[in-house]
Formats: structure tokens, sequence, C-alpha cells
């Protein structure tokens, strides 16, 4: 139903190509960091005038006035910033939240954040259509495309996918998660694609599934205290990636955000895995 409300809403958008094109919006409030990005992308950051927490990429998109985490965000605070359109990640709300700027008057746009190509394409041509920048959305699209062209696929080591949501702890990655998506794209077992979303990480179980290497997001290793330390936990120590120090670290939102980046995470994350011997291989900018 969520995929079907966000095709309808992107649908929505060519409506202006048979009754003349809208004006663009001047006033533009972000509310999911990859719709950011797609933004900046397509040369649109002069129209956005505020976004929510996770738009951190590019560094232009940290000075923008913030309005709380896109899962949670202050409705008065966008309201506050006058926009004349609120472009939303599926996953934003409250959904009573994004009700409530409908019933203030402000124009809202929801796309999908699936972790898939056409999702990918649908995002980039609803951000793309809705401020008014349609040629530059078809653009980055074919850019897009032919960059992943040459990179999919191949074959890569057993992989297994960890992150720390805060304290001494780690979730793996499982089907149907953006993680999961990339190593896909790599060519990349993940040694947990029966399992669905995140979950914790069981310490004999991991051990058992003998991944080849660990890919894992900068902000993970450093709420845990260094690379080392994540290497060593119960579960992790015992595989052969801990073993010979296979360890992938990259920036979290390229990893991870399914954005116009992706031909470059993809080239990042492929390099990693192909690191051979003891060193392993420890990626990310």
């Amino acid at each position: 139903m969520r995929i079907l409300k966000s095709w309808l809403a992107f649908a929505a958008l060519a409506v202006p190509l048979l009754v003349g094109a809208a004006p663009a919006p001047k006033r533009v409030v972000v509310l999911g960091g990859g719709l950011t990005e797609i933004a900046y992308a397509l040369g649109g950051g002069p129209q956005l005038v505020g976004a929510d927490q996770s738009s951190i990429y590019p560094p232009e998109a940290r000075q923008l006035p913030k309005v709380g985490y896109y899962r949670t965000f202050s409705v008065e605070g966008v309201v506050g910033l006058t926009p004349d359109l609120v472009l939303a990640s599926d996953q934003a709300g409250p959904p009573e939240a994004i009700e409530r700027l409908r019933q203030l008057g402000r124009r809202v746009i929801v796309l999908p954040s699936e972790p898939t190509l056409p999702a990918l394409e649908q995002r980039i041509h609803g951000v793309a259509a809705a401020l008014g920048l349609r040629d530059d959305g078809r653009a980055l699209v074919l850019r897009v495309n032919d960059a992943l062209k040459p990179l999919r696929g191949g074959k890569a080591p057993r992989t297994l996918m960890v992150m720390s949501r805060g304290g001494n702890t780690l979730e793996a990655a499982g089907g149907g998660t953006a993680a999961d998506a990339m190593l896909k794209l790599a060519g990349a077992p993940n040694v947990l694609a029966r399992q669905r979303g995140y979950k914790a990480l069981g310490g004999e179980g991991i051990a058992a599934l003998a991944p080849e290497v660990i890919v894992t997001t900068r902000m993970s290793v450093e709420s845990l205290g260094g690379a080392d330390k994540l290497l060593a936990m119960p579960g992790l120590a015992a595989t052969p990636a801990a073993r010979n120090k296979r360890l992938v670290i990259m920036d979290d939102l390229l990893l991870l955000g399914f954005g116009p980046r992706l031909p470059e995470a993809l080239v990042e994350l492929k390099a990693g895995l192909s690191t051979t011997g003891a060193s392993g291989k420890q990626s990310g900018r």
C-alpha cells in the first residue's frame, strides 16, 4: 500500500505537463537525507530552506535549518520556515504529522524510500519534477544507470553487514535492507540473506555462518571505539573475516543512502570486498 501511495504521488507530478507547467517552488523543506542529496545533485540547492537531521550530504546541507529527524519531525519547525513545498520520504512521519502539514495548507509530495533501482529512479524523477528540473532529472537518471552498467554483479566473498545503533551492541543486516541490496549489486553473498531486516547480532550463529568479509559504517566503528574492538566482539571474533581482519568501513550515507552516488558507493564497496591478505581493507573517506 505504501508503494502504491508513493507511486500515485509521483504520477501526480505529471499533471502539470498536461495543463501547463506549475511554477517552480522557491522555498522547499526536505524530510529525508536521500532526497536532499538528490535535490543538490540536480542543482536545486538554492530552493531548499530547511531539512531534517539526516540531511548531511553534501556539506552545504548541514547548514540548512533543521526540523528534527525525518521519522519524528517537528510540524511547527517545518511550518515556521514557510515552505511552498515539502518533499518527504515515505518513511517520514509520524503519518499524522504529514497530514497536519496538509491541513495547514502545505503542499507535500511523498516519494518512495525502497533500496531498489526503480525506486531510485522514481526519487530522482519525483524530486526533479517537483523542483521544476525535469530535464536535469532525466539526465541524472541516465548518468547513474550508465555508470552502474559495468559495475553490477561479479563474484565476491561471503559477507556480513553489521551496524551499531549506539551502545556496545551490533545489528546484522538481512534481506529487504539497503545493506542487502548493496551486497547484491556487488555480487557478494549476504550470509544473513534469509533473515528479514536488521536484528541483534547472535554470537555462535554468526560464527557458524563464517563470513569472509565484514562490512560496516564509519559511525558504527566510532561508536564502538575502533575497528579492533568491533572485530573482537563475541561471535565476530571467531569468524574468518575477523581472523584475517577483512573489514570494509564506509561512510554511512554513501553505503546505505541508495542515492545518486550509488555508482561511487559500489566502486568503493567492490574495492573493499576484493582486497585479500591478512591486512584486510578498511575503506571510506
